[in-house]
């Protein structure tokens, strides 16, 4: 199994605000779609991540972890942040492809915005197209 990160970028220039802040739980899971397709002949799984980082503490995320655990993949974005709720935030897109020999039983991807200290995090699930 290989992983590629192929990008991470912020995607704002001014910070990003929720215009609901109720409903929102500190960290932000990241939003995530996932699709297979063929990538030199090799089936590849396309992970496409938007991350939701404090714009007052801004770092670039990190793609910690990826693992395979039966039909599902698990990927890890790690960033140090403050326990603090933000009122502004820095958008982060990560993109990254996935190979493996077991790609076709892939079914969904679980990504995790992961606090490197202390350690904790807040994740998602989503089916993968394909």
């Amino acid at each position: 199994m290989d992983f590629n990160v192929i990008q991470i970028t912020k995607i704002n220039s001014i910070d990003f605000v929720f215009s609901d802040k109720t409903n929102i739980t500190f960290p932000v899971a990241p939003l995530v779609s996932a699709t297979t397709y063929q990538n030199q002949n090799v089936k590849t799984l396309k992970i496409c991540s938007t991350l939701y980082i404090n714009s007052q503490d801004s770092q670039n995320p990190v793609v910690g972890t990826l693992t395979e655990n039966g039909d599902t993949v698990e990927i890890y974005f790690d960033y140090d942040w403050d326990e603090s709720t933000p009122d502004t935030y820095d958008v982060w897109y990560v993109e990254a492809d996935y190979t493996s020999d077991t790609i076709g039983n892939i079914k969904f991807v679980t990504s995790y915005l992961r606090n490197i200290d202390p350690i904790t995090s807040r994740g998602t699930t989503t089916g993968v197209n394909g």
